[in-house]
């Protein structure tokens, strides 16, 4: 049964007319968003502003768009490119007593979240999690790093930052162009005028944009929960049909996914960093169980056999250049 939040973000992409009752809380908000911007902006509120470049992937929209794979992109790429880059994060789900959190190998999912996890895993890079992004940012100085990517860090603005990269569904764009609680936008839609880029996860189905690079998802492997090893995508792994789990921001991506790839499944979809528990799990047949790599994190030790699917982001080349040339000049 979904959720009220999940009927109400439906709702919102949707366009149901219903929302418009909520205009006059939608214009609270957009003045409580200005003033808050102007106060950062002339300094009666204190910005953090760190001696190596910081770099902010983010998204102006409620639900997934996309954004954890291109923070893993361009964390492996940075380094390819001699750069030592951390990853700063809230850690949306998890809950600690010790920030700034270090992850190590053994930190719990419970503590630092679902999507730190899934980033420290896939790309080795330091990763912090605190919701004090200034002294998370601080701790990843002292770990050495010479960059910083703040994920999901864009309406977090006692954090100075030198680029801004909002990332937006190419399906969904921005819903019915409203703010909340009357739309799906966090910052009113004229907010992507003063980013540095705006990435389009996938086809743009709605004309909301008037510009903005391309990037896509692509499928690179499936790994066992049990001992971490990667299979090829094909043959497949497993037989089916499976049993498909989807605890991300817009589960019908992962099941789109699936049926390109051929895979035979009964979908199974939850909300957005959804706690799995054995129940979730537990299955009255003997078929194969599938996952997104953000839901693996939290299955480890609740299921004895399972794949998940590792993704990547795979930006457009002007992109690539255009980011390369800019922190050049850094």
């Amino acid at each position: 049964m979904r959720s009220l939040a999940e009927r109400w973000l439906e709702a919102a992409y949707g366009g149901e007319r219903w929302l418009m009752a909520l205009r006059p809380l939608e214009a609270l908000y957009r003045c409580v968003m200005r003033r808050r911007a102007r106060a950062y902006a002339n300094g009666r509120r204190a910005v953090w502003r760190a001696p190596v470049p910081v770099v902010v992937v983010g998204n102006i929209t409620l639900g997934g768009t996309g954004k954890s794979p291109l923070v893993a992109w361009l964390a492996r790429h940075l380094g390819e490119a001699g750069w030592t880059p951390g990853i700063l994060s809230r850690g949306y789900g998890g809950r600690s007593d010790r920030y700034p959190l270090y992850l190590e190998a053994d930190t719990s999912v419970a503590e630092s979240g679902d999507e730190p996890r899934m980033l420290a895993d896939q790309t080795g890079c330091p990763v912090v999690v605190d919701p004090d992004r200034p002294r998370g940012g601080r701790r990843l100085l002292e770990a050495g790093c010479d960059i910083l990517i703040s994920d999901d860090g864009l309406q977090h603005l006692a954090l100075g930052r030198d680029l801004e990269i909002v990332v937006v569904d190419g399906h969904r764009g921005l819903g019915n162009g409203h703010c909340l609680p009357a739309g799906p936008l966090r910052e009113p839609a004229e907010r992507l005028a003063s980013v540095d880029a705006v990435m389009v996860n996938g086809r743009m189905h709605q004309q909301t944009l008037a510009s903005g690079h391309a990037m896509h998802l692509t499928p690179v492997a499936w790994r066992a929960l049990g001992d971490g090893r990667r299979r090829s995508l094909s043959p497949l792994p497993f037989t089916g049909p499976v049993h498909a789990l989807a605890g991300i921001g817009r589960p019908a991506r992962f099941f789109e996914t699936l049926r390109e790839l051929g895979v035979e499944f009964e979908a199974h979809a939850f909300g957005d960093h959804h706690r799995f528990t054995a129940v979730d799990l537990a299955f009255d047949d003997d078929r194969p169980v599938v996952m997104t790599a953000k839901d693996a994190v939290k299955c480890r030790g609740l299921i004895a056999e399972a794949w998940s699917l590792d993704v990547e982001a795979v930006p457009e080349p002007a992109f690539v250049d255009w980011l390369d040339a800019r922190l050049a000049m850094s």
